[in-house]
Parts: C-alpha cells; sequence; structure tokens
C-alpha cells in the first residue's frame, strides 16, 4: 500500500499518519483533525518511517504505551471509521465488550437485537479498520476458540493473553 503525504483542501481535511512499535509488530495509525481513523498491522515490507504527528496522534500513542503496559482498560479516543449503519452499531457493540472479557458473534448477534445476524456480525467485525481500539479480537467462537483475526491469530491470541494477564482474572477457553 503506497502511503501519500497530501496537502489538504477544504474538501480533504489534514491526514497525519505514523508508525508504533507495538509488542506484536508496527502498527499504522492514521488521524485526521477530528478523530483516529484506522489503526492496522503492517506487513514488514511496508514502510516504518511515517511521521507526521498531531496531539490526537500523541495521545493515541500513549494510551496504546499504557495498554500495553496493562495500565489502561479502555481507551478514550475519538473515533471515526466509514461504514454502513449496521456496521457501525457492531463496532460500538465491540467496544462494550470489557477488557480481559470476551463475547461470541452469536451473543454480538442477540445483543444487536437479532440473533440470526451471526455471519453478518462476523462480516462487520472483520471489517473493523481500527483493531486494538475497537477490540475486534475480544470475538471468539461459539465454542471458546480462536476464529478470524485480520492481524493474525497470534496476534488475537496474545491481545486475550495480555488481557487475561492484566484484566479481571477470566479465563481464557482456547
Amino acid at each position: 500500500m503506497p502511503i501519500h503525504n497530501r496537502s489538504p483542501t477544504p474538501e480533504m481535511p489534514s491526514l497525519y499518519r505514523n508508525i508504533y512499535s507495538s509488542p506484536l509488530g508496527n502498527l499504522l495509525l492514521e488521524a485526521d483533525e477530528k478523530a483516529i481513523i484506522r489503526l492496522h498491522f503492517l506487513k514488514e515490507e511496508e514502510p516504518t518511517h511515517i511521521t507526521t504527528l498531531s496531539p490526537l496522534l500523541r495521545n493515541c500513542i500513549q494510551q496504546l504505551d499504557e495498554y500495553f503496559s496493562g495500565e489502561l482498560k479502555q481507551f478514550n479516543l475519538p473515533l471515526n471509521q466509514s461504514g454502513t449503519p449496521f456496521q457501525q452499531r457492531v463496532w460500538a457493540a465491540l467496544q462494550d465488550i470489557g477488557f480481559g472479557k470476551t463475547a461470541t458473534y452469536g451473543q454480538l448477534s442477540r445483543k444487536l437485537g437479532n440473533s440470526k445476524a451471526i455471519r453478518a456480525v462476523g462480516a462487520a467485525n472483520g471489517k473493523n479498520d481500527i483493531a486494538i481500539i475497537v477490540p475486534c479480537h475480544r470475538v471468539i467462537g461459539a465454542d471458546g476458540s480462536l476464529v478470524g483475526y485480520a492481524g493474525g491469530l497470534w496476534r488475537k491470541k496474545w491481545l486475550l493473553e495480555h488481557e487475561a494477564r492484566y484484566g479481571n482474572g477470566q479465563q481464557i477457553l482456547f
């Protein structure tokens, strides 16, 4: 994915990008003037020298540092990712899954008022562009197994074990 710095125009707000070195590899953080719009795991071949910081990205980096050290249990950042109204509802529901806890796709679909929407919930979960902060890693299979994670199942396992270590002691089932 080529990364370009762009000049803002009235139609196109400023875009800030930074690479964050996490215990799970490099993360690309992106924000506009008002909100975090993307956080995703970089592949090794992707560039790692991008730095266009804003106060919002500095705050995001501080909160990620606190999360990875076990001090932060809930992010407090403005977020904005494009999606359908249903996807927005799923992403909001993901943020209601507490630190150190998990939910199944079925539980999420029931919470959203449609027990038959399990696959749609899974698809929306997979379209989440703000990893970790919108904790799609906390969604597991009905049998407690690890299923689907854009960052790789090994990262999902690491994140869940990290949260179990610093969380409420909920036993991880996988």
